[in-house]
């Protein structure tokens, strides 16, 4: 899920990465940013939008790898790295936050060409549920869209 937010003077690409614990990269590909120089006061960001509902927090431990803390809480490496910005081969450290997601949610990471219908598909539910969990649906490559678990 994602917000919007208005850059401000003084603002930098790198502190607004950090304010969302995010790399300045990722913040430039969510927002087609191509040249740093596109990057200045008054225009908006699209970021992330960090709820707790969502998330846990994990503390890295010396030795943990992402894949080692993947397989912990059985999610995909390829979420894990996504959902915290950093690629699966970037060194994690001791004392890093990391996102985790919670149980009793299905999360998707969109790709380019992804549709509400196909995104719709991957979680196997209505229309109105997936607009329903997700305040804002931008459908750029590497959005998180959320979806609550059916109770059964």
């Amino acid at each position: 899920m994602f917000d919007a937010y208005l850059i401000k003077k003084g603002d930098t690409i790198d502190k607004i990465a950090d304010r969302y614990g995010v790399t300045s990269e990722f913040l430039m590909d969510i927002n087609n940013l191509v040249y740093i120089d596109e990057f200045r006061e008054g225009r908006e960001l699209i970021v992330p939008k960090i709820e707790d509902v969502y998330f846990n927090t994990y503390k890295v431990e010396k030795g943990d790898t992402l894949y080692q803390i993947s397989k912990r809480f059985n999610l995909n490496p390829e979420l894990l790295s996504a959902l915290n910005g950093i690629d699966e081969k970037d060194y994690i450290y001791p004392g890093q936050d990391l996102l985790v997601p919670k149980n009793g949610y299905s999360y998707y990471i969109t790709a380019d060409g992804d549709t509400l219908e196909t995104v719709k598909d991957v979680f196997n539910e209505p229309m109105n549920k997936l607009i329903s969990n997700n305040k804002s649906i931008y459908l750029l490559p590497n959005q998180l869209i959320v979806m609550k678990k059916s109770d059964n």
